[in-house]
């Protein structure tokens, strides 16, 4: 069975972990691709180009240490607005979404540019407020001890960048659902994404 379940949004809102209990329910791979625009900024970071980068990444670089760090992810939100560098990753995000036994890809444009075809599109969102706190306790777990008004700006900034990014900005695919997180708790996310999945996968 060829299944693919596109989850887009800003950072903090969700899609990670709603996608990996999705692909845990259904027994469908899962790539996280803002993992494969992390490694090519760490590479960037360490010196290289940005499309050098991204045309010799590795599997192992999705492995590196570090690849959560807030110098990491602002990095790969700037080499993401490439366009020579989203081309470059583009065919390895296709393969995947639509190998055999299902698949599961978050990002911010993989319902409107990598898989348009997608049998179920979500858009997972939340409120500015919200998700800095999501990701300023994430960081501060993680050892960063960055001011909580920071992390808002950086968040704020990112969507920016993001949205008005003249390749593959980040927004809504017209057939997606919007499922905003906000007030959820994370079993109900998942439940809402898991019967929007269930209403559209083939009879058995």
């Amino acid at each position: 069975m060829i299944f693919t379940v596109a989850i887009d949004g800003p950072a903090a809102a969700g899609k990670g972990t709603i996608s990996r209990e999705v692909a845990a329910r259904f027994g469908f791979a899962h790539l996280d691709t803002g993992l494969i625009y992390r490694a090519t900024g760490r590479r960037v970071l360490a010196g290289e180009a940005p499309l050098a980068a991204a045309q010799a990444l590795l599997p192992e670089d999705l492995r590196a240490d570090g690849l959560r760090t807030p110098a990491v992810a602002q990095a790969a939100s700037r080499v993401a607005a490439i366009p020579e560098v989203r081309a470059a990753l583009v065919d390895f995000q296709r393969r995947f979404a639509r190998r055999k036994g299902g698949a599961v890809l978050d990002g911010r444009d993989i319902g409107t540019v990598i898989c348009p075809e997608a049998e179920v599109k979500l858009f997972v969102t939340a409120s500015d407020a919200v998700r800095a706190e999501r990701r300023w306790l994430e960081e501060r777990a993680a050892g960063h001890d960055t001011p909580l008004e920071d992390v808002l700006a950086e968040l704020r900034a990112r969507d920016a960048r993001d949205a008005a990014r003249a390749t593959a900005p980040m927004v809504a695919a017209p057939d997606a659902l919007v499922l905003d997180t906000s007030a959820m708790t994370v079993p109900e996310a998942v439940a809402a994404a898991v019967a929007q999945i269930e209403q559209r996968l083939p009879a058995e």
